[in-house]
């Protein structure tokens, strides 16, 4: 399979509103009858790429959004990470750069924000062969890489730039790439962007685009900061929303095990072992790290990602894990949002998650693309309160079953039957 289906799969992974039937789908300029790509009116090329890379039909989100953006307005969309957004906003968005003429090699004509470096490099991988479909140059900055080597990037000529916030605000200050040509932006996972701190400097990098241009936003969430940045930023934006018919929670299976903290490593050991892929999320970095050396004692072979690791150690990391040659990622919240990686059958709690929102976008990871998964979490003693809160907010049984390492049920979550005593 080729980076375009690889990644441009993964992505429009259908979520709960898509598997449970187009009635989840809100939102004006909805047509049941565009069922191609060619309907929804994409370039001849574009939807040749598709097809070539097994990608036929539209989602929901894409159905919405597609024929409102290739009008150019302005287009506000609310769906959750893996419901086919980069498309949406990604075949309009190249369709636009493609119509006019290059201004420059650093004066792009489209721009593509991004919270994390995980998503700008997924995004770039889709738009790149998209473009490439056009003849139209994509390139894609994000901080922890070495940013001479994406000055030269730049230099040799970009259509479309794909950013995070704080490396693309150093390249304007250096002059390396200008703002006032675009076009065409797009702000992808606004509600991350927004709980990461980052709309000051998006508001900044917008500020700076000198004339009339198309705004897009995709986000989880439209409230707060989000929708302070809608009502600044997109003129009369058509709205579309594609809802869950069910609970994000019910296309998976949840575990709580309440373990000893001298005996919680190997619980978590245990249940590595009986997984195909596992993400075992932690609160911070150093924790990370000493989990990756923990499991590693237990024989369980790991790798660790978080903000604190050189982008190539990162990258290796999630190509490995995405390959299949490593079985365990160990991740803080930074992989939490916009990290879409196929047949994860296991997420674990090993750090209880702050709320229910972080709970929900850690779990997200497993039961992607209709499929199933399970999420355990593991519960200190001093930690049941807050867990069964959380149980509570998501509507989810607030039962908490106390196992040891030695538990044969670890080895297979999805079977694991509350009355069976240890084995």
């Amino acid at each position: 399979m080729t980076v375009l289906a690889q990644s441009a799969a993964v992505d429009m992974a259908m979520d709960t509103a898509v598997t449970e039937g187009l009635e989840a789908v809100r939102g004006e300029g909805y047509s049941a009858t565009a069922t191609s790509f060619d309907s929804l009116g994409v370039a001849r090329e574009l939807v040749e790429a598709l097809d070539s890379q097994g990608i036929h039909n539209p989602f929901p989100v894409q159905v919405l959004t597609i024929p409102d953006a290739i009008a150019g307005r302005d287009v506000c969309g609310k769906a959750k990470t893996g419901s086919g957004k980069t498309l949406a906003f990604g075949l309009p968005l190249v369709m636009r750069v493609r119509a006019g003429d290059s201004r420059g090699a650093i004066s792009p004509r489209g721009l593509v924000l991004v919270p994390t470096r995980e998503l700008a490099v997924q995004v770039h991988e889709v738009l790149c062969a998209l473009g490439h479909a056009v003849g139209v140059r994509v390139v894609v900055v994000y901080g922890g890489a070495d940013v001479d080597a994406q000055v030269k990037e730049i230099r040799k000529g970009t259509d479309v730039v794909i950013a995070t916030p704080g490396r693309l605000i150093d390249l304007v200050d250096r002059g390396v790439v200008r703002m006032g040509d675009v076009e065409v932006a797009v702000l992808d996972e606004a509600d991350r962007m927004a709980d990461m701190g980052f709309l000051p400097q998006v508001d900044w990098l917008l500020r700076r685009i000198e004339h009339r241009h198309q705004t897009m936003l995709f986000s989880a969430t439209l409230d707060g900061d989000v929708d302070r940045l809608v009502r600044r930023h997109l003129a009369d934006p058509v709205r579309h929303e594609v809802a869950s018919a069910q609970p994000t929670v019910e296309q998976m299976e949840h575990r709580f095990l309440q373990v000893h903290q001298m005996d919680k490593v190997k619980v978590a050991a245990a249940i590595c072992r009986g997984s195909t892929k596992a993400i075992l999320f932690v609160r911070t970095k150093r924790g990370a790290d000493r989990l990756v050396e923990q499991l590693q004692r237990e024989r369980v072979r790991a790798a660790a990602i978080h903000g604190d690791l050189r982008q190539s150690s990162r990258e290796k990391a999630l190509v490995d894990f995405s390959s299949g040659r490593l079985s365990v990622l160990v991740a803080t919240d930074v992989a939490a949002r916009g990290l879409d990686i196929e047949d994860v059958d296991v997420v674990v709690h090993f750090d209880p998650p702050e709320d229910h929102k972080a709970y929900l976008h850690r779990s997200g990871r497993t039961a992607r693309a209709g499929g199933t998964g399970v999420v355990a979490t593991l519960v200190l003693w001093d930690q049941v309160l807050d867990v069964e809160r959380i149980q509570r907010r998501l509507g989810l049984p607030t039962r908490v079953v106390e196992v040891f390492s030695n538990d044969a049920r670890l080895a297979d979550l999805a079977r694991f039957d509350l009355d069976e005593g240890v084995a």
